[in-house]
């Protein structure tokens, strides 16, 4: 497969730079992909890609790898809540919050539930980025299926759920704690002063240099005291060279803060 000029297409068309991909991996996924939509080489691919929008549509899903659900690691989860509480240390503290590549936005969700059952009379701010603009547009109807909340407690549901059929839709409360938006990890400018950085299931998708400026970029985002959650096959064997210290086993936090 001349991978080259698929590369040159994603990059012209979805605007996404595959070279920061693991190119063994992604050679194989792609080749599947084609070998699916019957495509016969690679300028027959594009040439589908180009005259099918539903094509190009599975084609972006597939390559941003939209996989998602509520308390995904659930035990990691109730660990990352006891670590909120302790910056939430002084209780007047308001936390500025990134869910980056947040997919179809049970992650963020998931945030603003841990964040308003901590501080149900305050406002922090939640902030929810992915590079699918499809996929975003989920993220802000908030309407789930059932094997998206198989983590989410029965008290849980019936509080921040409206259940509609075989539709579970998160509520106004909920969503309104959460802004969307579009953002390229790799190509965009990052914003500053965040509290907590939840990545998970992502970078494990990246090459090593990749990761590394991204999680350096992460460091310099963070207010000191910071803590960034990572997914659970994604340890940062280097994070003190990255300038981290280890609150967690998945958990990482920027040296620093009260």
């Amino acid at each position: 497969m001349d991978f080259k000029k698929i590369e040159t297409f994603v990059f012209k068309q979805y605007g996404i730079d595959l070279s920061a991909y693991k190119s063994k991996q992604l050679t194989r996924r792609i080749e599947s992909f084609m070998n699916r939509a019957g495509a016969t080489n690679e300028d027959d691919f594009i040439l589908k890609l180009k005259t099918d929008p539903n094509l190009s549509k599975r084609f972006l899903d597939h390559l941003t790898i939209n996989v998602s659900e509520f308390f995904r690691n659930k035990d990691l989860f109730m660990d990352l809540e006891k670590k909120i509480k302790e910056l939430l240390n002084p209780d007047k503290k308001i936390l500025k919050i990134w869910s980056a590549a947040c997919s179809n936005g049970a992650e963020p969700y998931t945030l603003a539930i841990i964040m308003d059952r901590l501080t149900p009379n305050k406002r922090h701010q939640i902030i929810a980025t992915d590079i699918d603009k499809t996929i975003l547009e989920v993220a802000i109807k908030g309407v789930y299926k059932p094997q998206d909340v198989r983590n989410v407690d029965k008290e849980i549901l019936d509080k921040y759920f409206t259940i509609e059929g075989d539709n579970y839709i998160v509520k106004d409360t909920i969503k309104n704690r959460v802004t969307f938006k579009h953002h390229d990890l790799i190509l965009d400018k990052y914003e500053t002063g965040f509290d907590l950085i939840v990545c998970r299931n992502v970078v494990i998708y990246f090459t090593q240099e990749v990761k590394n400026q991204i999680y350096k970029k992460f460091y310099e985002a963070m207010n000191p005291g910071g803590l960034l959650f990572v997914g659970a096959t994604e340890s940062i064997y280097n994070y003190r060279e990255l300038g981290f210290e280890k609150a967690s086993t998945f958990i990482y936090r920027k040296p620093g803060g009260v």
